[in-house]
């Protein structure tokens, strides 16, 4: 049984041409990690949810852009050279189809505010501008650098017990995060300035987590990620069998 996980590209222009892109990392742990073989959503619309049919998971990536405020009600944008309307069409109805049909979701930083806003939760568009918040962004220096460990999240719940502890060090490249959870949502971890580091939908049919930081950055070296690969990978693997058992 071979696996198919589908990860949503972004909308670019690089010289003058359109293109559809996400960082190769993501592939990368789909292969390793998941143990499936990944594919790309370019960021096209509704037209994608036709590939639903052939997806045994969703993985929805991080991206330098952000979820539009027009989607959650949240005013005037403060990033507005950051937006991708074209992922934005794709990903929300995407995220939703999926979990309606029970289809293992993983989102990853923009795709934690992605699966929030999808199910009508809202966000900070700019959480190091908040009293008593510290500066998620990622910062100066080398990619090492910016992705490496930065700061202590409080765990619990179904994360808990994915990665066997209470608490996990974690990388932070993030301007935007979770505000008002969505209906549904389970908060699953908290950094200690108080911001939403991930959470569940429990009330879902299939498996549902949402990571605001980035645990496909060098994953095979850091054990609570390889257990968040693998756990995604066998909510999607136990899917599928079920189905086909019941066939």
């Amino acid at each position: 049984m071979t696996l198919v996980v589908g990860i949503p590209a972004c909308a670019s222009v690089i010289d003058e041409r359109a293109m559809h892109l996400t960082p190769a990392r993501y592939a990368t742990a789909v292969i390793e990690g998941v143990g499936a073989i990944p594919i790309i959503v370019p960021p096209m619309g509704l037209a994608q949810l036709a590939l639903l049919d052939r997806l045994d998971g969703l993985l929805v990536p991080g991206s330098p852009s952000n979820v539009h405020p027009e989607h959650y009600d949240g005013g005037d944008s403060e990033t507005p050279d950051k937006h991708d309307p074209h992922r934005d069409s794709t990903t929300l109805p995407l995220i939703r189809a999926a979990i309606a049909r029970g289809i293992p979701v993983l989102a990853i930083c923009r795709g934690i505010q992605e699966l929030n806003v999808a199910l009508g939760g809202t966000l900070i568009q700019r959480v190091h501008e908040r009293p008593g918040r510290r500066d998620h962004r990622g910062g100066p220096g080398t990619l090492d650098q910016k992705y490496g460990p930065k700061h202590k999240v409080a765990v619990t719940g179904q994360l808990a017990r994915i990665v066997g502890a209470n608490a996990i060090v974690v990388n932070s490249l993030h301007g935007q995060c979770i505000d008002r959870p969505a209906p549904g949502l389970t908060v699953e971890a908290v950094a200690e300035d108080g911001t939403i580091e991930a959470v569940s939908y429990p009330g879902a049919p299939g498996f549902v987590l949402g990571l605001q930081w980035h645990p496909e950055w060098r994953f095979s070296e850091i054990p609570a990620s390889v257990a968040i690969f693998k756990a995604f990978g066998d909510a999607c693997r136990a899917r599928t069998e079920n189905i086909e058992k019941a066939a």
